[in-house]
């Protein structure tokens, strides 16, 4: 789980998600539903996140902290 999320710390901080252990789980989970991934299964969801940055990171981002907020 996570294991992509040190890869992420420009987006977090673009989207202005502060990762914490209490949240680290929920957030793993709104990636994967994001990218459509099922989830716990990390190398497909950082292939499809790492596709997804290259396209839009703003708009990643954006719908990064939009899912959070709403999931909250």
């Amino acid at each position: 789980m996570t294991c992509y999320f040190r890869h992420l710390q420009e987006v977090f901080k673009k989207a202005g998600i502060t990762v914490t252990p209490e949240n680290k789980r929920e957030v793993d989970r709104v990636i994967h539903n994001i990218v459509g991934v099922k989830y716990k299964n990390c190398p497909a969801a950082w292939r499809e996140v790492k596709k997804r940055i290259s396209e839009d990171e703003e708009g990643f981002a954006s719908g990064l902290k939009k899912s959070l907020t709403v999931n909250q």
